[in-house]
C-alpha cells in the first residue's frame, strides 16, 4: 500500500503543482519571442518580486520537483520494459517515460545549476539570464543538450498528463483514452514548438547587449555604495 500511494503522490505531484510550473516557464521563455530581451528581463523580474517568493518556490516547485524527480529515477530503476516481445503503443509510451524522465532530470539539474544556482551565488543577475541562454545556445554541443532536454521535458510532461487521466480514473473507456491521447500529443508539439522557438531567439544579439547594459547598471551601483 506505501509503494500505491507513493505512486500516486508521484503522478499527482507530477500534475499539480510541476505542470503548472512547466506551463509558466514555458510562457516566460516565450516572452523572449513576442517582447524581445527587455520583455523576457520584466518577466523575470516580476516573478521574482512576487511576496514570499522563496516559500512559494520551495513549497510548489523545489519540494515536489525533487520528490518527483528522485521517486521517479526508483521507478525507471525498477521498470522492466518488454518491448522485445510486445511491440505495442502503450509500452513504448511506458518506456519513453521512463526515459524521457531521467533525461529530464538531468538537463533540469543542469539547467538550474547554470541559472539559479549562479544567480545565488551572486554570479549573475536575473537581469543577466537572457545573457547567460545567449552565451549557451551559439555553443553546438551545448545547443544539441538543450533540444535532446527540451523535448524529453516536453514528452515526458504530455505523456504523463495522459498517464494521469488515465491512472486517476478520469478517462476510463478506450475512446476517451485515445481522445485524450491526441490531445495530449498535440500539446506535446506545442510546448516543444515554443520552447524551440524560444531557445532560438536567444541567440540574437539583442541579448548579449540587454546584459551589457544590466552588468553596467550593477557596476554604477556597486561603485557608489
Amino acid at each position: 500500500m506505501r509503494g500505491f500511494y507513493s505512486r500516486k503522490i508521484h503522478s499527482l505531484l507530477g500534475v499539480i503543482p510541476l505542470a503548472f510550473f512547466f506551463i509558466e516557464h514555458m510562457l516566460t521563455n516565450f516572452s523572449a519571442v513576442e517582447k524581445g530581451a527587455d520583455g523576457f528581463k520584466d518577466s523575470v523580474l516580476w516573478l521574482n518580486s512576487l511576496p514570499l517568493v522563496f516559500f512559494l518556490e520551495l513549497l510548489f516547485i523545489w519540494l515536489p520537483l525533487m520528490y518527483h524527480g528522485v521517486y521517479g529515477l526508483y521507478i525507471a530503476y525498477q521498470s522492466k520494459p518488454n518491448l522485445n516481445r510486445y511491440n505495442l503503443e502503450r509500452n513504448w509510451r511506458y518506456t519513453l517515460q521512463r526515459v524521457s524522465g531521467i533525461v529530464t532530470f538531468v538537463f533540469i539539474i543542469w539547467h538550474l545549476y547554470e541559472t539559479r544556482v549562479q544567480v545565488a551565488l551572486g554570479n549573475v543577475t536575473h537581469e543577466e539570464l537572457g545573457g547567460v541562454m545567449h552565451e549557451i545556445v551559439p555553443q553546438p554541443l551545448w545547443l544539441a543538450f538543450y533540444i535532446v532536454g527540451i523535448v524529453a521535458a516536453c514528452f515526458h510532461f504530455a505523456n504523463g498528463l495522459w498517464s494521469f487521466l488515465v491512472s486517476w480514473g478520469i478517462t476510463i473507456g478506450p475512446r476517451s483514452q485515445r481522445v485524450s491521447s491526441y490531445i495530449c500529443m498535440g500539446l506535446f508539439v506545442l510546448v516543444t514548438f515554443m520552447f524551440l522557438l524560444s531557445l532560438v531567439t536567444f541567440r540574437d544579439s539583442e541579448f548579449k547587449t540587454a546584459e551589457a547594459i544590466a552588468e553596467a547598471v550593477n557596476t554604477v551601483i556597486q561603485v557608489r555604495e
